[in-house]
């Protein structure tokens, strides 16, 4: 027998196998004890009742006119009778005999006290020398059935009371779970990146250890991915002034030198400066997609942000081809504006960067608050869109992209309990990409 795996299921059946075995061993020790007070009884109301009525018998024999008659004794009424009995004299003939009684079964005189045949249990005793003696008899059956009777009374309310007995334990081990049961449900309820303490107060003392345990674990991997983060976002942020200021130095030499071939030098230098400040400003928004607040206590519409996102990026490009599509009711969404401005930053960047060189970037907001980014291009295989969510992964290796914006997005969406979804080709048509971020929304007003 295999025991369950679920600890609850444990404790019940093991408590109640342990009662169970309990009870019918009590039961039965009962039963024997009872026996044997029985038996006591049954062989008292024997010996007293023979006591009772050998006096007079010999009383009934001796003043008889006619000596050596049997007389048989008329039931006053029809009844059942236990206890037979027979008076015999010194030469077995017998004077004197219950209406029940079968000579049969009453055997030789063999002096005073018990014995036992197959069939019944007899007590002997003697009065006048010997000379009259009585036998009385009681059928074993009788004390059989009675103790049959004894024991079923014992028996049977066990068979309700067991029952009763099992339901209360499996109510009390369940009662004495639920601390376990909410502590696990709390757990279960922590968001991916919540690494806070899980309150363990009313757990028993016997599973508060494991508890705190793994509420010190949480703590230090709270810590050990913190101190990650803040690196990340301190290293990027220490590097900004010096990026800048080596950008501007090699803008300098290449408006200062006259030789061709170090002005292309310093234009190479420029550019890899660029993406170097492109990759920590990534960096940055990593850090705080893993780390940062981004969802805030009221709603606000995200058309706003959008605009003014889609906005500044359409006045930077040289050749804008961005189409932005908004509802013209409010769609309000508890996502931080900050936040929602890196998803859409890094979601129209990298359709400009991997889509076609000059198809359209259409960003479209429904009313459910689906976020979609679409561009022309080559379809991505349906293997490589699983793995454009993890970090430094490009569509294109030409592409010159971070390799973090789809990671950055996946982050927030993951922190925010929202939804990326990758998609190539687009929905109706055969070729390109789409990416679509689903906002938490709030209830919409008016």
């Amino acid at each position: 027998m295999r025991w369950p795996a679920s600890l609850q299921a444990r404790l019940g059946l093991s408590l109640g196998l342990v009662l169970t075995v309990l009870w019918l061993v009590a039961a039965a020790v009962t039963a024997v004890i009872v026996r044997g007070e029985l038996d006591e009884v049954f062989d008292s109301a024997l010996r007293e009742t023979a006591e009772r009525i050998l006096p007079l018998a010999v009383t009934d024999i001796v003043g008889r006119e006619t000596q050596g008659v049997t007389q048989r004794l008329a039931p006053i009424r029809a009844h059942d009778e236990f206890f037979t009995y027979v008076v015999r004299d010194a030469d077995g003939r017998t004077l004197l005999q219950s209406h029940a009684a079968d000579p049969a079964v009453f055997p030789g005189y063999e002096g005073p006290g018990f014995r036992e045949t197959a069939t019944h249990r007899l007590y002997s005793d003697a009065a006048l020398q010997g000379t009259i003696r009585i036998t009385v008899a009681e059928p074993l059956a009788h004390r059989a059935a009675t103790a049959r009777e004894i024991q079923m009374g014992l028996g049977l309310p066990l068979l309700v009371v067991l029952p009763l007995a099992l339901a209360a334990i499996i109510l009390a081990v369940r009662f004495s779970l639920d601390p376990l049961r909410r502590f696990r449900a709390r757990l279960d309820a922590r968001g991916a990146r919540d690494l806070s303490e899980v309150p363990a107060e009313d757990l028993p003392t016997e599973i508060t250890p494991l508890a705190a345990t793994l509420n010190g674990l949480l703590t230090r991997l709270g810590g050990a991915f913190e101190a990650e983060r803040s690196f990340a976002a301190n290293a990027a942020h220490e590097l900004r002034t010096p990026l800048a200021g080596a950008i501007a130095q090699a803008q300098r030499l290449r408006s200062e030198t006259r030789d061709s071939a170090a002005a292309q030098r310093a234009g190479d230098i420029e550019e890899t400066l660029k993406r170097l400040t492109r990759r920590t400003e990534r960096l940055m928004q990593l850090a705080r997609a893993e780390g940062g607040c981004l969802q805030s206590e009221t709603a606000h519409d995200a058309r706003a942000a959008l605009r003014l996102v889609v906005g500044d990026m359409a006045r930077s490009l040289q050749s804008p081809d961005l189409a932005l599509d908004l509802p013209d009711t409010p769609v309000l969404s508890t996502i931080d504006p900050d936040a929602l401005g890196i998803v859409c930053r890094n979601l129209v960047e990298n359709a400009l960067r991997h889509g076609a060189a000059h198809g359209q970037v259409a960003v479209c907001l429904t009313k459910a608050g689906d976020l979609i980014v679409s561009n022309a291009g080559p379809v991505v295989a349906r293997d490589r869109l699983a793995s454009l969510t993890d970090r430094f992964q490009r569509g294109a290796q030409t592409s010159g992209g971070s390799g973090l914006g789809l990671t950055i997005v996946a982050a927030i969406a993951n922190r925010t309990d929202g939804t990326l979804t990758l998609t190539s080709p687009r929905p109706g048509a055969v070729d390109g990409f789409e990416a679509r971020f689903r906002l938490p929304t709030a209830p919409s007003v008016g």
